[in-house]
C-alpha cells in the first residue's frame, strides 16, 4: 500500500475541457502532468491513484482535453494534452498546444508541474521548453523518466544523473527521479514530492528536553 498523507486513490473525475475557461475554479491547489504524448502520463495517474482514472491507449495523443481529477474541494491533479506527436492534424495539434499554453501561464492554482519523458529519450526541445518556462515562472518540477523497467538498473541510475545534471543548470526547483508504472519503481516518490505541493513539508520536531524548567 502506498503511504502517503493524501489519499490518492479517492481521486475522481471531474470535467474533461477544451480550454481553462470550462474548467473548475482557479482555486485551491493543482498539480499538472504534461509530457510528450507518448511518454506514459495517463498511466503514471493511473499507478498514482491506484485506478483506471485516466484512458490509455496504445496510440499516443489520445488526451486531447484538459482532465480534472480531484482530490477534495480544493486540491485537483490535472491530465494535461500530450505534445509532440506528429501523427494528428496540424490544426488540431495547434488546438491542443493553445489550450495546454493558456493553462500553464494563466491558471493562478498550479502549484507544481510532473513533466513525464521516455527515460531513453529525455530532454526533447518541447520538454525542455516546458521546464524552462517552469523555472522561469518559479514553480517546481517533478521530472519522471518514465518505462524505467526498459533499461537495466546500472543504465536507468546513469540516465537519472545525466538528467539531472542537465537541469541542475536552471538553477530551478526540479527534482528527477525514474519511474516505471509496470514494475511502481519511483511511486513512493512521487507520491512525497506531491504531498509537499499539496500540504508542505512535513516540519522536523524538534527533540524534547530532558532538563526541567526552573520554578
Amino acid at each position: 500500500m502506498l503511504k502517503s498523507r493524501i489519499k490518492y486513490n479517492t481521486a475522481s473525475f471531474v470535467t474533461s475541457a477544451p480550454d481553462i475557461s470550462r474548467l473548475p475554479a482557479d482555486t485551491g491547489i493543482e498539480v499538472a502532468f504534461a509530457g510528450r504524448s507518448n511518454a506514459g502520463k495517463s498511466s503514471a495517474l493511473n499507478t498514482l491513484t491506484d485506478q483506471k482514472l485516466a484512458r490509455t491507449s496504445k496510440t499516443p495523443g489520445r488526451t486531447q482535453l484538459i482532465n480534472t481529477f480531484e482530490l477534495d474541494a480544493d486540491k485537483r491533479l490535472i491530465d494535461l494534452p500530450g505534445y509532440g506527436f506528429a501523427k494528428v492534424p496540424i490544426e488540431m495539434k495547434k488546438k491542443w498546444q493553445k489550450s495546454l499554453g493558456e493553462y500553464l501561464q494563466k491558471r493562478q492554482s498550479l502549484k507544481g508541474i510532473v513533466v513525464l519523458m521516455d527515460i531513453r529519450h529525455p530532454l526533447k526541445d518541447l520538454d525542455r521548453d516546458l521546464i524552462d518556462w517552469a523555472v522561469g515562472s518559479e514553480i517546481p518540477v517533478l521530472a519522471l523518466l518514465t518505462k524505467a523497467d526498459k533499461l537495466k538498473q546500472g543504465a536507468r541510475k546513469a540516465q537519472v544523473l545525466q538528467v539531472r545534471r542537465e537541469l541542475s543548470s536552471l538553477d530551478g526547483d526540479i527534482t528527477v527521479h525514474a519511474f516505471s508504472s509496470l514494475k511502481g519503481t519511483g511511486l513512493p516518490e512521487v507520491a512525497k514530492k506531491l504531498d509537499e505541493w499539496f500540504l508542505g513539508p512535513i516540519e522536523a520536531q524538534a527533540p524534547e528536553s530532558d532538563e526541567q524548567p526552573e520554578a
